[in-house]
């Protein structure tokens, strides 16, 4: 009896310091996955020691949640509640870095603060160590990384798709002005946020071809004769809501070869054969998808898309059975969202599997495809709507062709039918484009294959409506809605900004967090003086912070009193990074021409990295630095105008850099972006726009106001009506002195030390082609500046208009996104999450038995 009291007191122990929440027990918790995890003491762990130990102590009390949470809903299954669960499948999903924002959504933030310092250990410092992820280019993984932050939240049922890439997108150094860029290693001191599911894979076959036969019934079939197969491996991150015990899953999948080593190979001296299989495999999911223009870059493109979707569907299907649903009940179980064109190829997958491997005929299977399909279109550029060459599909993909096809014919007998005798529209429409070769219209079967198509800002959806999916949307307009993208207020306000956060809450209570609405309370406090100078206290610490990593990493100092102007996103001609330039240089010419020019002193800050192929984007980034070389080492411009390139951008770096901003630059061309996120991430954080109407920017105007925003530039209509009468951008340049005289010094070698050639590509092209409209646009945004440079020197106006801002962002909320979603294409519903169940000892042999069920029944 004394063994079995001193046992349970052993399991309380233990149960409390894997899973409490106070000091103590995170201090016990942290010391003992130091010494028994890393095997390390305080007195030689090293800093990444320091940090997966904290790591792994924040992740256990995840655990509890995460293993609470699948058994909630198994629960709901038994009990007949219905569980419909959203699959979000997307190529990229930009995380960032992982274990502040853990922090912040199990709100430990200063428990575990307090504990590391009594252990002598910082927690800023730890945090420092952690890298990121790299699992995406940009916007469109971000965004899905937000999503998943706000299905957690809001305590729907969610389960993020991808890649498990060995390699992220590059990290990006600069060398003598020009990009660079360097292997991303991210996973090379461990990743202790990911669960390894070893059995959890799926076989993924590859090439070959396809025959006919006839089965035991009598009727046609088709089978694929593969003539390469992988194998999927699941590696499971718990996404944890803010607050709530919900936590999700982001699976990801890595490929193996299905037969690692081949002795027979190995046994007559074919040492590489021996190894071929498993290198050839692993290189699927080696390296975010890389720049498509050689065809062997294409063809891992293609691979990859299917790869991660086929893995993820067959989990899918084993879910939906293993909960003992009938393959018919499939759109019940999950709505399943395409994030973008890249896992359109899912329409084509789903219908093999449901016909090929689970026996149900085409009408059926069509019928459950469409039900479970949504599809999100993020873009307007044609060269980002996927188009596949059929000869490449044929090759990797013959059945799913075939299956392509037969979609395709059905459908176009739908056309023809509705629309008697008008062929154009059959061939803009058919998903097989035959005008230049023969390419597959990934976006085409996207819309054909789903039973939603929505865009991500009112300007974009209705853009898609009237000119990208015109003839979809005049077939069936039921089809076509708007979502508004949104950021999760969790880490671009509570995480970035904790002091704005903090005077915030104080003011109105923390409510705001997870509903941004009721930031507009702090309207009432912009005629508080207190308040004011509190709010200009706190951007003043920010670009203090700023001003210090932009001398540590770039070795320029900046003055955190001047106009911080910002602009930071993926390099490339449409954003217009060097419209911002044209500004610069005409400011520094009326410096030079007229040296008591009163000018506001600006920082300007740029940051974004361009595709590896694409010249022209890093010939921007070379000439961004080459005019700060000679603009910074100018005595003549006594600090008014400072010009820096932040390298390697990227979620770390964005936290450090949003909240510090005065000015958010949103200058892409009318009609080009589809919404933009860092819009939202800068107005969150105070910093007031100047922009086009393009993209969110035009619904952000309308919610903070038009008098707190900078608005220039052609709208979308005017664009169209210049270029249908011929647009010149050389007649721009020739009647406009100051833009003449901007693009003359760059064309004379001035900012390339006497070299006339280096930057001859960029002028050529906007003085003869111009595509994105900057020379036409350079006056309005050159006056637009001039008023900003006038607010700025008024404070309490500029503060007012900052404060504001914050106040009247509240519709930019992710977790609004996800409710509009889950209420106009999901149809799904929250499902909270009971702490109060049995403890985690129970949880765990709960789950066991689950597992030997499943296996004895062939489902695992």
């Amino acid at each position: 009896m004394t063994a079995k009291k001193h046992g349970d007191n052993k399991a309380q122990t233990t149960e409390k310091t894997r899973t409490g929440l106070t000091k103590g027990a995170l201090k016990r918790a942290f010391a003992d996955n130091l010494f028994y995890v890393q095997g390390r003491s305080g007195l030689i762990a090293t800093p990444n020691d320091l940090y997966m130990a904290l790591s792994y102590t924040v992740r256990d009390r995840m655990l509890n949640r995460y293993i609470q949470t699948i058994h909630q809903y198994i629960r709901n299954v038994k009990a007949n509640k219905g569980l419909k669960s959203v699959a979000y499948l997307s190529a990229e999903f930009l995380l960032g870095p992982h274990l502040g924002n853990n922090l912040v959504n199990l709100s430990i933030v200063d428990e575990v603060r307090d504990a590391l310092a009594e252990l002598d250990f910082d927690l800023d410092a730890i945090l420092e160590v952690e890298g990121e992820p790299g699992l995406g280019n940009g916007g469109l993984g971000r965004l899905a990384a937000c999503y998943l932050d706000s299905l957690s939240t809001l305590e729907v049922p969610a389960i993020g798709y991808g890649i498990r890439y060995e390699f992220g997108i590059f990290d990006q150094v600069i060398q003598d002005g020009w990009q660079m860029e360097v292997t991303d290693k991210w996973l090379y001191l461990g990743n202790p946020w990911e669960i390894r599911r070893p059995e959890i894979a799926y076989t993924v076959h590859l090439g070959g071809r396809t025959e006919t036969f006839s089965d035991d019934r009598g009727r046609f079939r088709v089978r694929w004769v593969p003539h390469q197969a992988v194998r999927g491996i699941a590696y499971d991150t718990p996404i944890l809501g803010y607050c709530v015990p919900t936590c999700n899953t982001l699976r990801l999948w890595t490929a193996e070869a299905v037969e690692s080593f081949d002795f027979n190979a190995f046994n007559v001296g074919d040492y590489y054969g021996a190894v071929e299989k498993k290198v050839a495999s692993e290189t699927i999911t080696k390296v975010l998808y890389p720049n498509d223009e050689p065809e062997i870059g294409r063809k891992l493109r293609l691979i990859q898309q299917y790869f991660f979707v086929s893995c993820s569907l067959q989990d899918m299907i084993r879910l939906t059975l293993l909960t003992g649903r009938a393959i018919e009940e499939f759109p019940e179980r999950f709505a399943v969202q395409l994030n973008d064109t890249h896992p359109s190829i899912a329409i084509a997958e789903l219908m093999r599997l449901l016909i090929d491997e689970h026996d149900l005929d085409w009408d059926k299977a069509w019928d459950i495809t469409t039900r479970t399909m949504g599809y999100t279109n993020h873009t307007l550029l044609p060269e980002a709507l996927e188009k596949w060459p059929v000869t490449l599909f044929e090759t990797i993909l013959p059945r799913h062709l075939e299956i392509i096809y037969e979609i395709n014919r059905r459908f176009i007998d739908e056309v023809r039918l509705r629309y008697p005798g008008d062929e154009g529209r059959v061939r803009r429409m058919s998903i097989i484009d035959e005008t230049s070769g023969r390419h597959v219209r990934m976006a085409h079967l996207a819309c054909i294959g789903s039973h939603a198509v929505n865009g991500v800002a009112e300007l974009h959806s209705e853009l898609v409506r009237s000119l990208v999916m015109r003839d979809f949307c005049d077939l069936w307009p039921e089809k076509f809605t708007n979502v508004t993208n949104g950021v999760t207020p969790r880490r671009w306000m509570v995480l970035s900004n904790p002091e704005m956060t903090r005077l915030i809450s104080n003011e109105i209570g923390d409510g705001w967090i997870t509903n941004l609405h009721q930031l507009k309370e702090i309207e009432k406090c912009i005629s508080d003086g207190g308040f004011l100078n509190d709010w200009r206290l706190i951007k003043q610490k920010c670009k203090e912070r700023l001003a210090l990593a932009i001398r540590q990493r770039t070795g320029i100092s900046v003055d955190p009193a001047s106009l911080f102007d910002v602009q930071v996103k993926r390099i490339h001609e449409y954003k217009r990074q060097h419209l911002n330039v044209l500004h610069i240089i005409t400011l520094y010419q009326r410096i030079k021409q007229n040296l008591s020019t009163d000018i506001p002193p600006r920082t300007f800050i740029f940051g974004g990295k361009a595709a590896p192929g694409y010249f022209m984007a890093k010939l921007i980034i070379k000439l961004i630095n080459s005019v700060a070389e000679v603009i910074n080492s100018d005595p003549d411009v006594e600090d008014r105008l400072k010009v820096v390139f932040f390298p390697d951008f990227n979620v770390k770096n964005g936290q450090l850099i949003y909240p510090a901003a005065d000015l958010s630059e949103q200058i892409s061309t009318a009609g080009k972006e589809a919404s933009g996120t860092g819009n939202m991430k800068f107005a969150m954080n105070g910093a007031v726009t100047i922009g086009t109407l393009d993209g969110a920017n035009v619904e952000i105007r309308e919610e903070v106001g038009v008098e707190n925003f900078f608005l220039f530039g052609l709208t979308t209509e005017e664009i169209e009506r210049l270029r249908s009468n011929g647009y010149r951008p050389r007649d721009f340049y020739e009647t406009d002195p100051a833009l003449r005289d901007a693009i003359d010094l760059i064309g004379s070698g001035f900012f390339s030390r006497g070299d006339r050639n280096l930057f001859l590509p960029l002028v050529d092209s906007l003085l003869n082609h111009d595509d994105f409209m900057l020379l036409a646009d350079y006056r309005s945004y050159l006056e637009c500046q001039d008023r900003v440079s006038e607010t700025y020197r008024n404070t309490g106006e500029w503060t007012r208009m900052s404060v504001l801002n914050v106040a009247r962002v509240g519709k930019f909320s992710s977790d609004r996104s996800i409710r509009q979603y889950c209420e106009k294409i999901w149809k799904t519903k929250p499902v909270p999450v009971d702490l109060s169940g049995k403890p985690l000892d129970d949880l765990l042999e709960t789950e066991l038995r689950a597992m030997t069920l499943a296996k004895n029944r062939g489902l695992v």
